[in-house]
């Protein structure tokens, strides 16, 4: 078994993707939730070494500063990506989580898009259209799980 980091923009739809993982039995960790990260919003360092220094067969979900420190301790760094029309529309429409819905947040996602996306490719190992369905996202989540992280064809 792997531990996989699945990475993105806001409104990619990480959760969505743990969600469907959770469901399938896999232990999942949505970062944005249950104090993973600091009031900086960097994840805690300390906490996320502990959650990596346990069993393999982790999902874990989150886009941060910080995150690059953590790279060598996933088997497969998976970044879901989405045109940006299709990013504003998921955070216009969600209930889950209330960042998107004002014209600066907005704005803000588009800055990322362009700036940080390009950061989160390099040092992603797979990238995956996150317009496809969740449950084949999830199969190819699951065969990273299985295979320590790589995957037998190019998705």
């Amino acid at each position: 078994m792997a531990r996989v980091l699945v990475t993105g923009m806001s409104g990619v739809g990480k959760s969505t993707l743990l969600g469907e993982l959770a469901r399938r039995g896999h232990p999942v960790v949505d970062t944005d939730y249950d104090g993973w990260t600091t009031p900086d919003g960097t994840w805690d360092e300390p906490r996320m070494a502990a959650l990596l220094a346990g069993p393999a067969g982790v999902v874990v979900s989150g886009t941060v500063a910080n995150q690059g420190r953590f790279y060598r301790r996933f088997d497969a760094v998976v970044l879901l990506s989405a045109p940006l029309g299709v990013l504003l529309d998921r955070v216009a429409s969600r209930s889950n989580n209330p960042y998107g819905k004002t014209a600066e947040q907005r704005g803000e996602i588009e800055r990322y898009l362009h700036e940080v996306e390009p950061l989160l490719r390099r040092g992603a190992t797979v990238e995956l259209d996150a317009r496809r369905p969740v449950g084949e996202l999830a199969d190819t989540v699951e065969g990273l799980l299985t295979a320590g992280g790589k995957l037998s064809r190019r998705r």
